[in-house]
């Protein structure tokens, strides 16, 4: 067995501020290598008795220093106080899943070895070797839950091995029926001793589980629960059931109408909290519910409240601490059992995005305007900071960064978070890049906005400023106000964002010769839009991910339901030509501005015909508009690879530099392979980098 290696790391004060007059002599601008090495807080965990915290730090391989590439990789640390922590594991595993075991001796995780499938393992919190603790052999441990007294780990597994399957594709026999021959995930109760239980007990569940919970004392379990495996499925048809553990039975089910997010089981396990949608046609789930465990039946807390609620948390007291996104800002608020509020806690400039709680200690995550994800833990009204990731982010001069607000033309008020040029906009406005959320059911928050996709600092470091507009159809102001899109592709939703355009040039802050445009999914279907029906608005466009044609998108994406009952309410049939008036393929004649099109080969959200489609009518119909098309392989609905979002990186703000900063239309087209960092694999001119 592996022997952990432990290693320390503290953060002094004096440290902290040496480097900070350092880098405060050495201001410069973020870059795209700069995003490709960003590393934050994943997941946490709270102990017991609350004197420790664990969590993950999440990064990806830094493919600009040559690092081999990848996705994502995690690295579990335990921290006892503010910028103290102890690395637990080797190097070359990446757990998830992390917890603590009831008696606080052991912080487990989920891991998967050379020889066995994923598993979960503990290592000891006083130090030592990493040890296997339960598992089954026939399939991966997807999620695990120990109960109350420690004596038993529950798990959701996936299917068993279907042999004969094996057999014949091993044959050639690998036909692959669509959306049939589904498989559902089980569920296991393994024994926790000094050996590991090789005969976990098998526990009979209905549907198909994603998620589960064990009770307080252990007498039932909940489960998220669909009728099959499909995306629409867990958007349309989730359900929480309520399982007797001792017969298997459910003694009861949640039948909330809408989506369902997080589901928490109170201390006495008289009820739950849970973030729902309150009906069917709700584009999100945002709204807190209370649950009768006994019963089933639920009641919306404060439906008609323009906010979303994101996470939530039950304290040892009985009191509900939950996270509530207002608009661009958020709140930690603390609820009695009756959901009653008893105090609202302002974190400044901190977004709050989830929450822990164990014993009396609350720890989230949070970032802000000047960094990606840290833990914090809240003290006495306010929030410390407990890690310090990306120290050399104080290297970076930022550009200001605040809550914008303009009316729309119906008299709408709408929000957004504006990234000033480093140094503010010149005399006639900056060039601008509105950059649009997808969903359209999500929001923009004025905390940390720059990533792959996202221009945020590294675009006001070149002179650029960026907007990132909470346009209708957006969370975080209320379940109407996310409801007006509805039935009504493009309008108010794409509206929106030109007169955000106008209002920014009114107040001197944007260029209107030098606007453009760029997002993914949703998104991606406004960069469309904006480069071919709004074209007179938009100098450039970035489209990822995108729909071009809302006929063809619904015969080829996965969640045709989903998309009726919380945008389009209408069926392509209902009205042919009315579906293809709200595509961008339709105004391809209007098309006059440069875009560049981006797509993972894998995506079974938005089919990658949708960027083909749209591509291939620009060059037949407009070979006179610089048009790229650029695929990934291996990569679906977003690029989850290090090499793959650098490259995102280097191309969007490359084309923004070639056709929005200089306002020229009609530019050469840049080369069709990026300029990567001299120290990335692949860099040198003798390898295929750079002209064509």
């Amino acid at each position: 067995m592996p022997s952990t290696i432990a290693k320390s790391t503290a953060f002094t004060a004096t440290l902290l501020a040496s480097a900070s007059l350092a880098a405060t002599a050495q201001a410069r601008p973020m870059t795209p290598e700069d995003v490709a090495k960003l590393e934050g807080v994943g997941a946490m965990a709270i102990s017991p008795d609350g004197s420790r915290i664990a969590y993950t730090t999440s990064a990806l391989p830094d493919v600009t220093e040559g690092e081999e590439n990848g996705s994502f990789q995690q690295e579990l640390k335990v921290a006892t106080a503010p910028n103290f922590d102890r690395t637990y594991l080797p190097d070359d595993i990446s757990p998830a899943g992390v917890a603590f075991s009831p008696d606080g001796r052991f912080v487990t995780f989920l891991w998967a070895d050379e020889d066995d499938k994923r598993a979960v393992w503990g290592v000891p919190v006083d130090g030592g070797t990493y040890v296997k603790l339960a598992g089954v052999d026939d399939a991966g441990v997807q999620s695990y839950k120990y109960s109350p007294d420690g004596a038993t780990i529950y798990m959701l597994t996936g299917a068993a091995e279907d042999k004969q399957r094996e057999k014949q594709a091993g044959g050639g026999f690998n036909a692959r029926v669509y959306e049939e021959e589904f498989r559902p995930a089980r569920m296991f109760a393994a024994t926790v001793g000094s050996e590991v239980d090789e005969n976990p007990r098998e526990i009979a569940v209905p549907g198909f589980v994603s998620a589960f919970d064990i009770s307080p004392d252990g007498s039932f379990a909940i489960i998220d629960t669909t009728p099959t495996p499909l995306v629409d499925d867990s958007f349309t048809k989730k359900r929480v059931n309520i399982i007797d553990l001792s017969t298997g039975n459910v003694r009861a089910e949640v039948a909330t109408p809408g989506k369902i997010d997080d589901v928490e089981i109170s201390p006495d396990g008289s009820q739950l909290s849970l973030i729902a949608g309150v009906d069917m046609n709700d584009p999100a789930a945002t709204t807190l519910h209370f649950v009768d465990t006994s019963t089933g039946e639920f009641r919306a807390h404060n439906p008609d409240a323009a906010e979303a609620v994101v996470d939530a948390e039950w304290l040892d007291d009985g009191r509900l601490a939950a996270i509530v996104h207002i608009g661009v800002r958020s709140v930690l608020r603390m609820h009695d059992a009756a959901g009653n509020l008893l105090e609202e806690i302002d974190p400044g400039e901190l977004i709050l995005t989830r929450i822990e709680a164990e014993g009396d200690r609350i720890a989230v995550a949070a970032n802000s305007p000047k960094h990606p994800t840290e833990l914090f833990v809240l003290n006495n009204g306010s929030f410390d900071r407990w890690t310090t990731h990306n120290p050399w982010l104080s290297e970076i001069t930022f550009g200001e960064q605040r809550a914008y607000t303009y009316t729309a033309r119906d008299g709408q008020q709408v929000e957004g978070v504006l990234i000033e040029p480093v140094g503010g906009a010149p005399a006639g406005g900056a060039p601008t890049i509105m950059n649009v959320h997808g969903g359209p059911e999500a929001h923009e928050s004025n905390g940390w906005q720059t990533a792959y996709s996202k221009p945020g600092q590294v675009a006001a470091g070149q002179g650029y400023a960026v907007f990132l507009p909470n346009y209708r159809g957006s969370t975080g102001y209320g379940v109407a106000f996310a409801k007006q899109h509805q039935g009504n592709y493009t309008d108010p939703e794409f509206t929106d964002i030109v007169d955000a355009k106008r209002a920014l040039v009114a107040d001197g802050i944007a260029d209107t010769d030098r606007t453009g445009i760029t997002g993914g999914s949703y998104g991606g279907y406004a960069s469309a839009w904006g480069a071919t029906y709004h074209s007179d608005e938009y100098a450039a466009s970035v489209m990822f991910v995108g729909i071009s044609n809302q006929v063809s998108k619904f015969g080829t994406g996965d969640i045709p339901y989903e998309m009726y009952n919380v945008h389009s309410r209408a069926w392509p049939w209902d009205d042919w030509t009315a579906m293809l008036e709200v595509s961008p393929v339709y105004h391809v004649d209007k098309a006059n501005t440069p875009i560049l099109i981006m797509h993972g080969e894998e995506d079974t959200r938005v089919d990658p015909g949708q960027s083909l489609e749209l591509y291939r009518s620009l060059k037949v119909r407009k070979p006179e508009v610089p048009v790229r098309l650029v695929f990934y392989p291996g990569e679906g609905h977003g690029n989850r690879l290090a090499a793959s979002r650098y490259d995102y990186n280097l191309r969007m703000m490359r084309w923004f530099d070639t056709y929005l900063k200089t306002g020229d239309r009609r530019a050469e087209l840049p080369a069709s392979r990026p300029q990567l960092a001299e120290g990335a694999v692949g860099a040198s001119a003798d390898e295929g980098n750079g002209e064509d």
